[in-house]
């Protein structure tokens, strides 16, 4: 299970036209993994309906488990969250695409 953290096209605004985080979930489905999307500023609508593809916009739906967690999109929301709550083990990785986590959280970031 992979939890990507946003799908807007950048920071703190609501435009998921021309989203690059598209071509990461179309990586993780080409893997066969079942991924949730997590985004507060992304209509859960417009996103189905441009891309197919459905996200949750309540913290309250992420739940927990993931054996993976991008960081794809940095939020303010997301520079505050508790990722290692988030993950299924210890075995589980951070990935931050955006390079604005603290040292030491994220395995591995661009």
């Amino acid at each position: 299970r992979v939890l990507v953290l946003g799908f807007t096209f950048k920071e703190n605004c609501t435009d998921v036209r021309n989203t690059r985080v598209i071509d990461i979930i179309n990586v993780i489905s080409d893997f066969g993994s079942k991924y949730t999307i997590y985004d507060p500023w992304a209509s859960p609508s417009e996103v189905e309906k441009e891309y197919g593809i459905k996200t949750i916009k309540n913290s309250a739906e992420v739940g927990n488990g993931y054996d993976a967690i991008i960081l794809a999109v940095s939020h303010n929301e997301f520079l505050s969250i508790d990722l290692q709550s988030l993950k299924r083990n210890s075995q589980s990785i951070i990935y931050d695409i955006k390079g604005v986590l603290p040292t030491g959280i994220a395995q591995g970031r661009l």
